[in-house]
């Protein structure tokens, strides 16, 4: 028999571990639909993650109710979940949302930025001038292209509405660029921020969003 004292301890034990589990399965499951593993649509059984993710039901169970709270996955009653369709509102709300984040960054990091990390976003957008440059290479640096711009910046609150926003664009980018091998290059807000033209910096990623966006309309709109 175990004393109360050792039996409290083997509890909390457990706890840690479930809450572990339920971490590490919200990680995985978050990284598969952002990477666009499960697609708009796919419809997901917790038997199947379950072994997938070589676990019970119970944590994958757990981290697909925090990832419907979030949006990324829609509960089906006593089925399982689907991965909602791209709508073309979430498009309009997304990059509505980006633009305000994106263009007080822009304007901001024009006035702040030094020559080290003036030179850090040129070096980062120099695949764009690659001929024969992997896409994967190309959504790699316009991540870090425009969160390097939120660092800059440096307002914390920004750069953390900024970080979950840029998840979206970045699942969209990878759904986008299946159907298109296009992107929009970023030359327009570099140029503004290396000559210290906020309002011009500011105008340069309003339009580079607004690109972006359309883009986006024109392939997940009809």
């Amino acid at each position: 028999m175990f004393g109360g004292q050792e039996l409290a301890s083997r509890r909390a034990d457990s706890e840690r571990k479930k809450e572990g589990d339920v971490d590490r399965v919200y990680r995985w499951l978050k990284n598969w639909i952002l990477q666009c593993e499960f697609r708009p649509g796919d419809f997901l059984a917790e038997v199947n993650l379950a072994q997938r993710c070589k676990t019970s039901r119970t944590p994958v169970r757990e981290a697909c109710n925090r990832l419907a709270q979030e949006g990324w996955i829609s509960g089906i009653r006593h089925k399982g979940y689907v991965v909602p369709p791209i709508s073309v509102r979430d498009i309009v709300e997304i990059y509505e949302y980006r633009k305000l984040l994106e263009c007080f960054n822009a304007e901001k990091a024009a006035q702040t930025a030094n020559r080290e990390q003036l030179a850090n976003l040129s070096r980062i957008l120099e695949v764009e001038n690659k001929r024969k440059a992997k896409m994967s290479d190309i959504l790699a640096a316009n991540d870090a292209f425009h969160l390097t711009i939120g660092e800059i910046a440096s307002n914390q609150r920004v750069l953390v509405q900024l970080k979950l926003t840029l998840q979206y664009v970045h699942r969209l980018d990878i759904l986008s660029t299946q159907k298109d091998s296009a992107w929009i290059p970023h030359g327009e807000i570099l140029g503004a921020l290396e000559t210290r033209k906020a309002i011009s910096a500011r105008k340069a990623m309003a339009v580079h969003i607004d690109n972006s966006r359309d883009r986006m309309l024109k392939l997940f709109g009809t």
